[in-house]
């Protein structure tokens, strides 16, 4: 008979204990994370309620951007085997018999336990609305929800989300993404209430009103009812009304505390399991962990304290009382819609004689304040909206209560660089650098101790900053400053033949006027070089000089895309990026486009960046393809290289009635400028014509956005898996003294920047930050600005389309071969059609139906 069939007691004195998990979240498989990370002994059970395992839920708005399941999945299922784990899909607890000790799926099938954790998470709180229930109406949650808002937004105009929280903020940003007029409708007096002040989300409302999203506060929805334009009207307590083709729930949450309830578990006052320092319910064999969990009458809805709960459980799980959980007021520091926030602690001042410090500059768009003790002493919170590159600094003195300075404004005020600086040597082991993992700086310090000597090795070891990434600049510091003090070098170089780093490399060869591979390696290298320095050289010879990428000197050194000039693809074909300058096409350009996709059979995709993507094209049709391209006068849109990709542009002052410039001819510009200029990584920019932000340039690594005083100039902005909200370098521009500044920031850049760093990273890692890159580029302290100015117009004189360079070559033509010694195609390449595309006529089909009808 299976043991499993039995109560847990009549298993046998051999059998492991059975640990059943209720739930799998990422906190729920957090919990088996801990556990496997030793012996534990259990036969574990986890009953997963949605169709596939623990998925990364923080990220579930990129899914709208284009992450796939995949890309959120936490675990695969060789962990589960390898630990004795088994997962049961779309498997819902009905009840819990705690007597017997059965967790119950049906009336016949139940899983026996001698432990049990209760992770079930939470419920989305749909508020008691009538017509709540209608069609359309959906809550943000699951990956089912996801797919159920896309397929709603498929045939609507306009979404509303009702909550303007942290989840609200995160589905506009979603529906915003899928094209629709977007409103946020919230109760409270301002945005995100339960982490800001009233200063602090008005300045946030007033920043994600000029991207375009309109917001409502203090709004009560009464009902939803029938739309006379749209299908849906809110009808609200005040007597307004708005109307809508879908309705987003987003109103906070609920702890899923069904079953406990149901079985007699302790309950608190607002709902959840109560637990102890354990994480123990009321019944001591079973436990609750994360938004389920109820700590001291609260519950928590941020992975940081669930994480922490899990690790708790499985050491008390593993016979172990230490550690014990005492709950956690973690700061939180995030990105909505580009806008930076943070809020830590106290941000409202609650606590009896708190003091508060604040500092609010309109123009720049920033606010911050201090949350202080009677005597100024220790910091009981903070709010930080705009920039949060104090949130690092202040979540230390936070969280390790250390003394304020003299001068606690300091911390906030502009000149904050120059504030006395907490260098991570003064923190004590105890400081908790990660707040995501809990993991300390004694623990990082410990994995260093044990060889840990690279920030990859660092987040393997403890894994610090593998949730939300926001400590690793703080956990870089650590490492750096522990492998000095243990006397070992910290090493920059590029890789092992070349004892430099990136910059070093390209002011060598920029001031020694080096231009291959061959003497920068024999003068200031060793060995033959390997895949690193080889295509970053490359993109060095590239920004200093500009010449052709595949002459004989420069060809052996580019990587897969650069070596054919086109994104090699999953199936081993390529795609052709054609340049459609600020999306402005004409069209008989898109007539050759469309020939050409169909001549070729190849899939067509219009990108983010408005132009078209060509799919499927095989290596020796490269050649002909952009031939036909090239004759429309299409030139190579470099989709392949770190270079521009594309100047996105909204219609602006042209057919758009909000418009006060030129956007597209300001965009056509950037884009005719700066094309085939090679970067450390590639950059993308926007031109927005008025401050409604269509073109959402403040994404962008340079943005440009229309004021009827000229153009304000954005940069280091960054729309990638850690967005980051760009910032004001200069305002009110005229057309040239913009492309003068533009010219000065990008070959600042190029001069500074590291191997593969976006200039959002760059930006985060200089010294000075925002106001250093201000005195460089706009007031010119360092006197560089002719010559970044020069340098650049020496690369723009020296472009040449690659694509046109090429069919000029035919060396270079050589290479777009299938077979070395033949120019014929190789015919047992099968390539396959995706996407509901019909399959392309044969040869044979072409010619029967060009025949004429008999």
């Amino acid at each position: 008979m299976n043991p499993h069939d039995l109560p847990a007691s009549a298993a046998g004195p051999q059998a492991a204990p059975r640990l059943v998990v209720i739930g799998h979240g990422m906190v729920g498989h957090r919990l088996l994370e801990e556990l496997a990370r030793e012996a534990h002994g259990y036969d574990i059970t986890v009953l997963c309620a949605e169709p596939r395992p623990a998925y990364d839920r923080v990220r579930l708005s990129q899914c709208f951007d284009g992450a796939s399941t995949q890309d959120l999945a936490l675990a695969d299922e060789d962990f589960f085997r390898e630990h004795r784990i088994t997962v049961l899909r779309d498997t819902r607890a009905a009840w819990i018999d705690r007597k017997r000790r059965r967790v119950h799926v049906s009336d016949e099938q139940f899983h026996p336990y001698d432990k049990l954790v209760i992770a079930t998470g939470s419920n989305p709180f749909i508020p008691p609305i009538e017509g709540a229930d209608r069609p359309g109406c959906l809550p943000y949650r699951t990956l089912e929800d996801v797919e159920a808002i896309r397929a709603c937004a498929a045939g609507s105009r306009r979404g509303v989300v009702i909550g303007g929280g942290l989840l609200g903020l995160e589905a506009a940003r979603a529906l915003r993404n899928l094209d629709l007029d977007t409103h946020v409708v919230e109760f409270s007096a301002h945005l995100m209430a339960a982490q800001l002040d009233e200063p602090g989300g008005r300045l946030l409302r007033s920043k994600i009103e000029a991207l375009g999203i309109h917001v409502h506060t203090s709004k009560m929805t009464a009902s939803i009812g029938d739309g006379l334009r749209s299908r849906h009207r809110l009808r609200f307590s005040d007597g307004d009304f708005l109307e809508t083709d879908m309705v987003v729930f987003s109103a906070g949450i609920r702890p899923c505390d069904r079953l406990a309830h149901n079985c007699g578990l302790v309950i608190g006052e607002r709902g959840g399991i109560v637990i102890d320092a354990h994480c123990r319910s009321s019944d001591p064999d079973v436990y609750a962990i994360g938004e389920v969990a109820s700590w001291q009458g609260g519950t928590f809805g941020l992975v940081a304290p669930g994480y922490e709960m899990a690790r708790v459980c499985a050491a008390h799980l593993l016979g172990r009382d230490a550690p014990v959980f005492q709950g956690l007021l973690p700061g939180t520091k995030l990105k909505l819609l580009g806008v930076e926030v943070g809020s830590i602690g106290d941000a409202h001042g609650r606590a009896p004689g708190s003091v508060s410090c604040v500092f609010e500059d309109t123009l720049a768009g920033t606010y911050r304040k201090l949350v202080m003790d009677p005597k100024g002493k220790r910091l009981r919170g903070a709010v930080l909206v705009g920039d949060t590159g104090a949130f690092g600094l202040l979540d230390q003195y936070f969280s390790n209560g250390l003394d304020l300075p003299e001068q606690p404004a300091s911390l906030i005020a502009p000149q904050a660089g120059a504030a006395p600086a907490l260098g991570v040597d003064a923190l004590p082991d105890t400081a908790q650098i990660c707040s995501c993992n809990q993991v300390s700086k004694g623990a990082l310090c410990g994995a260093i101790a044990d060889g840990c000597t690279t920030l990859g090795d660092l987040k393997t070891r403890t894994r610090a900053g593998t949730t939300c990434g926001g400590c690793l600049p703080l956990v870089k510091q650590v490492l750096e400053s522990e492998l000095q003090r243990r006397g070992i070098a910290v090493d920059h170089s590029l890789c092992e033949h070349f004892p430099h780093s990136r910059q070093e490399l390209y002011h060598i060869v920029r001031v020694n006027g080096i231009r291959d591979f061959e003497t920068l390696i024999a003068r200031h290298g060793k060995g033959r070089g390997c895949d690193i320095c080889k295509p970053t050289a490359a993109s060095i010879f590239a920004s200093c000089w500009n010449e052709y990428v595949l002459s004989p000197r420069h060809a052996p050194l580019q990587d897969s895309n650069d070596a054919y000039l086109g994104n090699l693809q999953k199936d081993g074909t390529y795609s052709v990026v054609p340049r459609i300058p600020g999306g402005e096409i004409t069209p008989d350009k898109l007539i050759v486009i469309g020939e050409v996709a169909r001549k070729y059979d190849l899939y067509t995709k219009i990108t983010g960046g408005q132009r078209i993507d060509l799919f499927g094209a095989r290596l020796e049709q490269l050649p002909a393809i952009w031939r036909e391209l090239i004759d429309a006068g299409f030139e190579s849109g470099h989709a392949y290289g770190k270079a521009l990709r594309t100047a996105k542009s909204c219609v602006g002052s042209t057919w758009c009635r909000f418009g006060v410039r030129d956007s597209v001819g300001m965009a056509i510009r950037l884009e005719q400028r700066y094309r085939g200029l090679r970067a450390p990584h590639k950059i993308k920019m926007a031109a927005s014509g008025c401050t409604r932000e269509c073109a959402e340039a403040q994404s962008k690594d340079v943005g440009i956005i229309a004021t009827e005083k000229g153009w304000n100039l954005y940069v280091c902005g960054n729309g990638g898996m850690r967005p980051r909200h760009a910032e004001l370098l200069a305002s009110d521009l005229d057309d040239d003294a913009l492309i003068r500044t533009i010219d000065r920031f990008l070959m600042f850049y190029i001069r500074t920047a590291d191997k593969l760093q976006r200039t959002a990273a760059w930006r985060e890692s200089l010294e000075g930050g925002l106001d250093y890159l201000k005195d460089v580029i706009v007031r010119d302290s360092l006197g560089l600005g002719a010559e970044l100015e020069a340098q650049m117009q020496s690369l723009v004189d020296a472009y040449e389309c690659e694509w046109a360079a090429t069919l000029k070559d035919e060396q270079a033509l050589r290479r777009f071969r299938s077979l070395i010694n033949s120019d014929a195609p190789d015919e047992h390449i099968v390539h396959v059609r995706e996407r509901g595309q019909p399959r392309p006529a044969t040869a044979q089909e072409r010619e029967a139906l060009a025949a004429p009808a008999e």
